[in-house]
């Protein structure tokens, strides 16, 4: 292996999953001077070659019989695959604020309204987005767009360097910031990297976490997150469904971009048995057993895209930062998808640490300094405990099948439509306005929006 030398950064980011690579579009944004490296272990693809994505998938009106899994990227990366992301409202600001929303958007459906019910019990809920005074509660978009995107907007900022595909075999605090080593096999180099700030965004699995000794506080939900995307023959108009069953959640958010599509994507909370089981059946068994789960809502379901499953833990690293790192996140946090919160609290993560550290940077602190680190943290402390507490107490709650937490359930349903107030916090919690605000300078390249 051959050994290419040096390189100096402001900051590095370790991770090119849609935490890292939005946190390193933010930093881009925040300052035009910061030298910005972003390590990752997967290739990226040729500038402009990921948004020809778009010109080799279905048309998203191409209606019900149309390939479930349309838009399928021309790279692999594993944040960016078959799943689908519901970003809340706070999201699509701050998304907006960097300039990549009008990208974004072309693709993106809304979310007009959430239906909230429990199988086997009364009561039910319904979060309008008329109620609030919003176009839309939040937006569904597909992974593989949403990388092409952003891979994209990646590619053109002159402050940003791209290490792919890359390993960091080790990592180093030093005085005054952090030493990375990186080696890549293919072509084979190997290079030191010094950096003020070091960001660890390699996932909930964490190799360099691990490797620097920070523990990690695990919930083993014993669940597994069966994913796919299925078509209907109604139109789902707009409405996102998170149906609580006795074996786990139910979600089906929308897609195709209008409130006339028939195209969902459906993410099914099993037990790892069940789970096993539901992957082995053919695809019209499947599409029989979710018709029996679901109900007919949307009406019958036609047709079942590739799927996919993925096991369901809580993790929540014990150490967020130190002196020159700061984890960021699934690195930091993994949460069980069951509202859609995991990407969405990541996001204002990275907002928060942009802010602070620009702000860092104006009153003349070392950029991986621990008061601005610990800073950053503080900022973002009560958001993430009310998030993290959030999903936790909603899959406990709904996975008890005993009487009293049961009735409580139904009581509770009828309890949001009684008292506005409590659906008023369920509803913020839901489009991402619970916590902080946070914005990002509006600042990214232009040519990024081509």
């Amino acid at each position: 292996m051959s050994d290419c030398g040096e390189m100096r950064a402001d900051i590095a980011i370790v991770g090119g999953g849609m935490a890292g690579v939005t946190l390193a579009l933010m930093l881009a944004a925040a300052r035009r001077n910061w030298r910005v490296v972003i390590i990752e272990s997967f290739d990226f693809p040729r500038r402009d070659s990921a948004m020809a994505t778009a010109d080799q998938s279905s048309s998203p009106q191409d209606g019900p019989q149309s390939s479930v899994n349309s838009r399928q990227p021309l790279f692999y990366q594993p944040s960016f695959d078959a799943r689908s992301t519901a970003l809340a409202a706070g999201s699509v600001e701050i998304l907006t604020d960097l300039g990549v929303w009008q990208g974004l958007a072309q693709n993106a459906t809304p979310i007009r309204q959430v239906h909230v019910s429990d199988k086997g019990h009364f009561g039910a809920s319904l979060i309008d987005s008329e109620t609030y005074g919003l176009p839309a509660l939040g937006y569904v978009l597909e992974n593989s767009w949403m990388g092409a995107v952003l891979l994209n907007a990646l590619q053109r900022q002159p402050n940003l360097t791209c290490l792919a595909p890359a390993t960091v075999r080790s990592l180093f605090p030093r005085r005054g910031g952090a030493e990375l080593l990186v080696s890549s096999r293919e072509p084979a180099w190997e290079k030191r990297l010094w950096c003020q700030l070091a960001v660890i965004a390699d996932g909930a699995d964490s190799p360099l976490r691990q490797s620097l000794g920070i523990d990690v506080q695990i919930t083993d939900y014993r669940q597994v997150a069966v994913v796919a995307n299925v078509a209907f023959d109604r139109p789902h108009r707009g409405i996102a469904y998170e149906r609580f069953t006795a074996t786990g959640p139910l979600a089906l958010l929308p897609l195709d971009g209008s409130p006339q599509g028939q195209r969902s994507a459906l993410v099914w909370t099993l037990p790892k048995e069940q789970a096993q089981l539901m992957m082995a059946l053919s695809d019209a068994e499947f599409m029989q057993r979710l018709q029996q789960r679901f109900g007919y809502r949307l009406g019958r379901f036609l047709k079942l895209g590739q799927r996919h499953d993925y096991p369901l833990q809580r993790v929540l690293a014990c150490e967020q930062v130190r002196s020159s790192l700061v984890m960021m996140g699934n690195a930091a946090h993994f949460l069980h998808p069951v509202a859609g919160q995991g990407f969405n609290l990541a996001l204002r993560d990275c907002a928060a640490l942009a802010e602070t550290l620009s702000q860092a940077a104006t009153d003349g602190w070392p950029l991986g300094h621990l008061h601005v680190l610990e800073r950053y943290l503080r900022t973002q402390n009560l958001d993430q405990m009310l998030t993290a507490g959030f999903s936790d107490t909603l899959i406990k709650l709904f996975s008890s099948a005993t009487q009293p937490l049961a009735l409580g359930r139904t009581l509770g349903f009828f309890g949001l439509d009684l008292l506005p107030p409590a659906k008023h916090i369920l509803a913020a919690q839901t489009m991402g306005r619970a916590g902080r605000q946070v914005h990002v300078a509006p600042c990214l390249s232009t040519a990024a929006l081509r």
